[in-house]
């Protein structure tokens, strides 16, 4: 028996909506973004707090089980989390940060230097390294600007943070790396404020942290 709708089909073939086949609609997914901002966050805080000078250097190694758990692992899947929602831009950063920490924990763990190789080579080649994060940091930025102002803000943090460690390496200078670890510290709690936006307002169903969207 033909419908009202096949008939009207029929009758008026070139108007789409009675010609539409409704598209398949997969299963929703949560909001991936909050959960890796929060592993970027944490994970940078803890090093940065080291990089300052705030705790000591010693216990730095603490790092390293964030760098591979939680900084690495998580933060890969909650980039695999935004192909799966098509957000190339926040798969493209979180699948890239995840692969930066656990290049670090595979640096702290596994690195020797070469015989020969001093410690000035050492600090040159870790601080070319940082350059290709800084450069690759910078790219993703030109994208970020047609995110929101507290995401933007985070980045452009991260860039300078980047930058300060990148020279601390390359000019020998224990300062830089300890002025990079402050402007850590500053990129993890903007971090850690658009992660908690995103938390918030997605459990709220409203605006309650803005986040200034551009």
């Amino acid at each position: 028996m033909t419908t009202y709708k096949e008939s009207l089909s029929s009758i008026f073939p070139s108007f789409p909506e009675f010609n539409e086949t409704p598209a398949e609609v997969g299963p929703a997914i949560a909001d991936p973004g909050p959960l890796g901002l929060s592993a970027f966050a944490v994970t940078t805080f803890v090093l940065s707090a080291v990089n300052a000078g705030v705790i000591p250097l010693g216990v730095k190694t603490i790092v390293l089980s964030l760098a591979l758990f939680y900084g690495g692992i998580v933060q890969i899947v909650a980039g695999i989390w935004e192909f799966r929602k098509n957000n190339t831009f926040g798969a493209t950063a979180f699948c890239s940060y995840g692969a930066f920490w656990l290049a670090y924990w595979g640096l702290s763990v596994y690195f020797k230097p070469a015989d020969g190789m001093t410690a000035a080579d050492t600090d040159i080649a870790l601080g070319f390294f940082l350059l290709a994060w800084t450069i690759f940091t910078a790219m993703l930025m030109v994208a970020v600007l047609r995110t929101n102002m507290a995401l933007a803000c985070t980045f452009g943090a991260l860039i300078v943070t980047f930058v300060l460690l990148t020279s601390s390496h390359l000019l020998h200078s224990h300062t830089l790396e300890q002025v990079g670890g402050w402007m850590g510290l500053l990129t993890a709690g903007l971090a850690f404020y658009t992660a908690l936006a995103g938390v918030v307002n997605e459990t709220w169903k409203r605006s309650v942290l803005p986040v200034w969207k551009i």
